[in-house]
């Protein structure tokens, strides 16, 4: 169910938790579509308003509706991004029910779409909701801590077949068979409950030339969160409702943090990007002409120096497409 969120009174300054990734870039793709009279936007990842905030300040006349499934990020968005008043609508939910937001937003069709994927930097700084493996905390992982399965219920009931495809799946671990037994046979001795013991039960489980080469944890962690949150089966659903909802002109910009999102994303561009004209035909008939245009040749990646200036845009993979046809 969606929820409008109301402002929680929070002492902490959003904009001192985090920068955003690529803001500069961000605001340029999307400035043809958002700088024309009553232009509606969806940052389906609000997190903490630092791109919504870039974009009220660049164009007056902008409404943006901001997405989050994270109630935190949203009452932190909210005290940071108040002094818009009704230019901003922030909603509590998934960024697959990003049509019904706009719906209940008042509004059928939208200008511009933000997609910021993957874990924020709240989720990840804060130690309490268990996202990082660097930090010993209850292996929780959810985005919304309001519902859901944590990721030590997962740990506790899931069945080593359905571990092992976790951890092939979401994270491409290729000590996946050998992880999920370890965890079978150390919460036969006492739950899995924290980040700390997990670390431990992969460290042991992993042979010495491979923790010289990389982590253990680190595919498993992005796994467990993926599996936790539902973030592919969302994501496949999401992105084809925003690029629906985008009307003439109006653009997409979407970030991806790891290979299996960015799959996702490319597939569906490239599916709207091409025409649909049978092979041969002489002639491509309006009907067939391509719905979208690519803004990017292939994925852009962060410059250096954006990476020195902010080391979380690092693996970030930035596409972007423009709506060149409207269907109905």
């Amino acid at each position: 169910m969606i929820q409008h969120d109301t402002p929680e009174r929070d002492d902490r300054d959003a904009s001192e938790l985090h920068v955003p990734v690529l803001l500069d870039r961000c605001l340029e793709l999307l400035a043809p579509a958002l700088d024309r009279p009553g232009a509606v936007a969806v940052d389906a990842t609000l997190g903490m308003g630092g791109h919504t905030e870039a974009m009220l300040e660049a164009h007056p006349d902008l409404t943006v509706i901001g997405l989050d499934r994270d109630t935190e990020a949203l009452g932190l968005a909210g005290r940071r991004l108040e002094r818009f008043g009704d230019r901003i609508v922030r909603v509590h939910a998934v960024y697959d029910e990003i049509g019904q937001a706009v719906r209940d937003a008042g509004y059928d069709r939208i200008d511009g779409a933000l997609f910021d994927l993957g874990v924020s930097s709240l989720q990840l700084d804060e130690a309490d909701r268990g996202f990082a493996y660097a930090q010993d905390a209850p292996l929780d992982m959810r985005m919304d801590q309001s519902r859901g399965e944590t990721a030590a219920e997962v740990l506790a009931s899931a069945p080593e077949g359905r571990l092992r495809a976790i951890f092939e799946r979401y994270g491409e671990e290729p000590l996946a068979a050998r992880y999920a037994r370890a965890i079978i046979a150390a919460r036969s001795e006492a739950p899995i409950e924290r980040s700390g013991q997990l670390v431990e039960v992969l460290q042991q489980a992993t042979p010495a030339a491979v923790r010289d080469q990389r982590h253990p944890a680190k595919r498993v962690f992005q796994a467990l969160r993926i599996e936790v949150n539902g973030e592919l089966a969302v994501l496949e659903r999401a992105i084809p409702a925003a690029l629906d909802l985008i009307g003439l002109g109006g653009r997409a910009v979407i970030m991806s943090y790891q290979s299996l999102e960015d799959r996702l994303v490319k597939r569906e561009l490239a599916k709207r990007s091409k025409s649909t004209a049978p092979p041969g035909l002489p002639v491509e008939l309006p009907e067939h002409r391509p719905e979208f245009r690519l803004l990017t040749r292939g994925a852009e990646l962060a410059d250096d120096a954006e990476r020195a200036r902010n080391p979380r845009a690092i693996p970030v993979r930035l596409r972007a497409a423009e709506r060149t046809r409207e269907v109905r």
